[in-house]
């Protein structure tokens, strides 16, 4: 069955489409989700907040888009265990929206970075890296400025200690506590990543490695759909 992928647009999204573009490649049913609406489509296996700059990053990067009404949605569903992946400034957003820990802050450089960057995949028992291996490296780009995570010591202890660390960056670009390159929530369905995987589906662009994101995210969404219809 073709899970069905949403989207959401925010003013400022500008790899929105490149999202549906590589989730359409990878054989998801994916379309546009205006932040301005209150439910999610029917049948979404999963939620996608793509890369940009929502409302232009006029407070701290998210922290407008944290109050569209489509937020309410997306908590009620990832409270249910519905996925849900923030790439760059989703990231942020779920941040700001309490459902990821830690917070997103400006690169040490305090400089726009845009670059292929190599990570280490922590592990594979998650919807978003299962069709990695533990300590695979993976070649993906990044494009920020604020995209150095943090959180205090012990949260950050306590996070490893659950496994919600699933990428670490090989050679850190912005300054991340503990290399951080993606973080989920305690219940595993809600990551995080500041690299862009839909950047990184045709191998013709430089790496196929994204796919292993996106592809690990659209089978259990597919699995999870046929489970609804049964």
């Amino acid at each position: 069955m073709t899970p069905r992928v949403a989207v959401v647009q925010f003013p400022g999204s500008n790899d929105d489409r490149d999202a549906v573009w590589a989730l359409k490649a990878l054989g998801a049913d994916a379309s546009l989700l205006w932040h301005a609406e209150h439910e999610l489509p029917e049948r979404t296996g999963a939620v996608v907040l793509p890369g940009g700059f929502s409302y232009g990053d006029y407070l701290r990067c998210g922290a407008i888009a944290r109050f569209a009404p489509v937020m309410d949605a997306i908590t009620h569903f990832a409270k249910a265990g519905g996925l849900v992946l923030g790439i760059c400034n989703g990231f942020q957003i779920l941040c700001e929206a309490g459902l990821l820990p830690g917070v997103l802050q400006p690169n040490a450089s305090l400089s726009f970075i845009c670059r292929d960057v190599s990570l280490r995949v922590e592990r594979n028992d998650s919807p978003f890296t299962s069709r990695c291996a533990p300590g695979q490296r993976l070649v993906i780009p990044i494009k920020h400025h604020d995209g150095a995570w943090f959180a205090p010591p012990e949260l950050l202890e306590e996070l490893e200690s659950r496994g919600q660390i699933l990428l670490r960056y090989e050679d850190n670009p912005n300054g991340a506590v503990g290399d951080v390159a993606a973080v989920t929530n305690e219940a595993g369905n809600v990551m995080g990543l500041m690299p862009h995987p839909e950047h990184a589906v045709d191998p013709l662009l430089g790496s196929g490695d994204g796919a292993l994101i996106l592809a690990s995210l659209l089978d259990v969404a597919r699995d999870s759909a046929r489970v609804a219809v049964a």
